[in-house]
């Protein structure tokens, strides 16, 4: 058994990359929340365009911001870190402008902008990643990995509800809110820099030759493309069956997604060190269970039908937010655990491929299941991801790594 980390919040800002850094985060997530959900309405309203092309040009910039992940695990494997994390913050910058420069019905100047920042968003989780994992060690990196995960889910969600707030005021407010949010992303990549974090690839891949190869986590990476379906259930899965299907008010839905959010931001961190007396790959199976327990509690929950069914919903959303909370405090951090310190850039991006094309294609499968009813979903859904479960939980570690720090933790990963 590994020792429980103990959670002391000076300490945990520290290891999570210092003061500025936390402030650079929280300015970057503030600015994120503030476009992101609207940046469709962006297209739609103040540029005119058609919702199909609205909708395509986000969805390519999502995808073909993944062709950068290789670059940035090499640049992280230099040595970078808080110059990558800056990076993938002033790219948005360039974003925003050509967001803010691009003339009513001009599709493509929306598509590039939209692949500016699809490629800042795609950069961020392994760039950031890598400096938390450079900065602190062992299960106090788990711990810290874990409050910027709620830190970052804070910033989100209070970006979102001002820019709710502000969308009253029509075209010029959503404007004004993309001009804000290339500040915010400005000041945060400022912030980020002056950290003037890096590594130091030559003494890491002397010591990373003696400690063994680099795993492949072949099983581990598919089994991410299903796990992250989970962090598109509140957004896409549960609105689609509380409308279509039980034909509930909005408010449910609403009220789900400001749970979920509640919920991480709030249980991220403890959940995290709770669960650091156990290895992280059982932690990350047993995430898998949950998760699947919960889509057959939505199967169960949907049966009920008008009346009772929302309210059921929305109780076993709570179920599928536990299994959100322990597979993003476990999945990264085993990364990061297995990872040798010269290869830490490439296995964080190949990782960040899987969970960005799992965001992808997640959207398109709900939508193509949801139809064919509950059972075709939620069943599907749930024997997936405990297929998913199973490949995490029997997949071999080569080596039986900590990130080159077996001594000091030699309970296992």
């Amino acid at each position: 058994m590994t020792t429980t980390t103990k959670l002391q919040p000076r300490a945990l800002v520290r290891a999570s990359g210092g003061p500025r850094y936390a402030v650079a985060l929280a300015v970057d997530a503030l600015g994120t929340g503030l476009l992101r959900p609207f940046l469709l309405l962006y297209g739609l309203t103040v540029l005119r365009l058609s919702t199909p092309a609205t909708g395509i040009a986000m969805t390519v910039g999502v995808v073909v911001g993944l062709v950068c992940m290789p670059a940035v695990g090499r640049w992280l494997d230099r040595g970078a870190r808080s110059t990558v994390v800056a990076a993938s913050m002033l790219v948005r910058v360039l974003g925003v402008v050509l967001l803010l420069a691009t003339p009513a019905g001009h599709v493509w100047l929306f598509a590039t902008a939209a692949l500016f920042l699809g490629i800042g968003n795609q950069a961020w989780p392994a760039a950031h990643a890598a400096l938390v994992a450079t900065v602190a060690h062992g299960r106090e990196r788990d711990a810290a990995l874990a409050g910027g995960r709620a830190l970052r889910n804070a910033g989100l969600g209070v970006g979102g509800l001002l820019a709710m707030a502000c969308l009253a005021g029509g075209t010029a407010a959503l404007q004004a809110l993309a001009a804000v949010t290339g500040l915010a992303y400005l000041t945060a990549a400022a912030l980020a820099w002056s950290v003037h974090l890096h590594a130091h690839p030559a003494a890491d891949l002397a010591k990373d030759r003696a400690d063994g190869p680099a795993p492949r986590m072949r099983a581990l990476l598919a089994a991410n493309v299903v796990y992250v379906f989970c962090l598109n259930v509140p957004e896409i899965a549960l609105p689609l069956v509380l409308v279509t299907q039980l034909h509930a008010s909005s408010v449910w839905s609403a009220a789900i997604f400001v749970a979920n959010t509640v919920l991480v931001v709030t249980l991220q961190v403890p959940v995290t060190v709770l669960m650091s007396r156990f290895p992280r790959r059982s932690v990350l199976a047993l995430a898998g269970v949950v998760l699947a327990a919960s889509y057959l509690g939505f199967l169960a929950a949907t049966s009920l039908g008008h009346g009772w069914g929302a309210p059921a919903v929305a109780t076993v959303s709570v179920v599928c937010t536990t299994g959100e909370i322990i597979y993003a405090g476990s999945s990264t951090a085993l990364v990061t655990a297995l990872a040798p310190a010269h290869v830490l850039g490439r296995a964080l991006a190949r990782f960040q491929l899987s969970t960005g094309f799992g965001l992808a294609v997640s959207p398109a499968v709900i939508t193509a299941l949801a139809p064919h009813g509950a059972a075709a979903l939620w069943g599907s859904l749930a024997a997936t991801t405990l297929l998913a479960a199973s490949a995490v939980a029997t997949e071999k570690d080569q080596g039986k790594r900590l990130s080159g720090c077996v001594r000091r933790a030699p309970a296992g990963l």
